[in-house]
């Protein structure tokens, strides 16, 4: 028998700040006599808040009182309570990731649904779930074509580079509407610290279309670079964010350009050049006369609502009876999930323990490390993976999720590795996605019950 459940999804972004009421269709996928697996089967678009622009405090907090009201007031407009919400999702992206008090406000507002998903979308997250809900990932895959997508927000533009569905690699830049601002007679108040040695604007100048242009055709600039369009200059590193890393690079040969995120509302519809207060319009017009345009080019199913717009999905199941679990405080909730690949669980022990110590590097929180595992793996194989991990882990928790049937064995050889103290879950027969959100729950007979959260990006379905 369907179950029916209120999924809240909350995005508070650089430039704005959206809710949406979603219904989920929750159906037992199993057979009478198999474990029960939860899977949602169908999503429902209940009600959408009006777009807000995310309140601040200065230039440098979110403003965190600000955005609880509105979302008791899109609560109140919606007809819900909290009481009446049984799971969703609070994402933090862009600029205001970086606020030295995102933590707080995100921490504050998960507690309006105890059951909230709370995520700080990193570069990589926020490009994959843009493209993703945006409708990027299923164009290539119907289609067979690659596709570089484009999220052009308030202060920056998350790329994802797509072939065949899947995502192959991520990329930002400091390029997004709201790096200039200006108010109330046109006076300039805001130029971000990314473009200030890169324009001749100043705080306190005159805004025009004629002084803001180049700006913007400077932004528009290094997306050709990036998107393989432009002969690439230093202007595209300058232009990469911190977080992502290195410098995104140009895909060769022929690719679609795929648009999401505010400025891409202003890219075939024009606005007021003083229709935000920002750079955003103008911006969108150059992007729509560049070369970005010239070639195929799509604007996304979602624009300004493509990076979250619904909330966390949960779907059951237990894992294998041959689990290990030591010291672990259960039960554990809303651990992120870091995946890697049949390649990378090969690496020898050393790279591998590199490698795991950068991933969980990226985590604010313990998090449950998802690998494919070995299908009967021998005895040396599973130490050297119990090695790598074991050192990559650190002093951390370790929390470990396989798709093979192999948690036993590979938790007994870590245990030998690890302090007598430490924190130690391996399970078994778990496929589990980037983006994804664990829990785990006391133990049922031999086996432990776990929910697995992904973001819901189609509030449509």
């Amino acid at each position: 028998m369907a179950e029916r459940l209120c999924s809240v999804g909350l995005d508070v972004g650089t430039t704005s700040t959206q809710l949406v009421v979603s219904e989920l269709t929750v159906e037992n996928q199993a057979s009478s006599f198999a474990v029960p697996e939860l899977q949602i089967t169908g999503r429902q678009l209940r009600y959408q808040s009006e777009v807000y622009f995310t309140p601040l405090i200065g230039e440098g907090l979110v403003d965190g009182a600000g955005i609880r009201e509105i979302v008791e007031k899109e609560y109140r407009r919606a007809g819900i309570a909290p009481t009446d919400v049984d799971t969703g999702a609070v994402i933090i992206t862009g600029e205001t990731s970086r606020r030295e008090n995102a933590r707080q406000v995100l921490d504050a507002l998960s507690q309006f649904a105890g059951e909230f998903v709370v995520a700080t979308a990193g570069p990589h997250l926020e490009s994959v779930l843009a493209a993703k809900g945006a409708g990027a990932t299923d164009f290539s895959e119907k289609t067979g074509k690659r596709v570089l997508h484009m999220d052009i927000g308030g202060g920056t533009s998350n790329l994802a580079l797509i072939e065949d569905g899947n995502v192959m690699s991520t990329s930002c830049l400091n390029v997004g509407g709201r790096l200039v601002k200006f108010e109330e007679k046109d006076r300039i108040t805001y130029i971000s610290p990314a473009i200030k040695e890169l324009c001749k604007l100043n705080v306190g100048g005159t805004a025009t279309p004629e002084v803001l242009r180049p700006v913007a055709q400077l932004l528009v600039e290094a997306l050709e670079m990036a998107a393989g369009l432009r002969e690439v200059t230093p202007l595209l590193e300058q232009l990469s964010t911190r977080e992502a890393g290195a410098a995104p690079t140009p895909p060769k040969g022929e690719v679609v350009i795929s648009f999401s995120g505010g400025v891409a509302d202003c890219i075939e519809t024009r606005k007021d050049w003083r229709s935000f207060g920002d750079l955003g319009p103008i911006l969108g017009e150059e992007i729509r006369k560049s070369r970005l345009c010239q070639g195929q080019y799509r604007l996304g199913d979602h624009t300004i609502r493509a990076t979250v717009i619904g909330a966390g999905s949960h779907s059951v199941q237990l894992s294998g009876s041959t689990v290990l679990c030591r010291n672990a405080p259960l039960p554990l909730k809303n651990l992120p999930v870091v995946q890697l690949s049949d390649e990378e669980q090969s690496l020898a022990s050393e790279e591998l323990a590199r490698l795991v110590q950068v991933r969980l590097a990226q985590q604010d929180t313990d998090s449950v490390l998802a690998l494919p595992g070995f299908s009967s793996p021998g005895y040396e194989r599973v130490t050297a993976l119990a090695e790598g991990l074991s050192r990559g882990f650190g002093g951390r928790p370790v929390y470990v999720a396989l798709e093979q049937d192999m948690a036993k064995a590979l938790g007994q050889a870590m245990v030998l590795r690890l302090p007598k103290d430490r924190r130690l879950v391996c399970l078994d027969s778990l496929k589990l996605s980037p983006g994804s959100y664990l829990d785990i729950g006391e133990p049922v007979g031999p086996a432990l019950p776990v929910v697995i959260k992904t973001l819901v990006l189609s509030a449509n379905g």
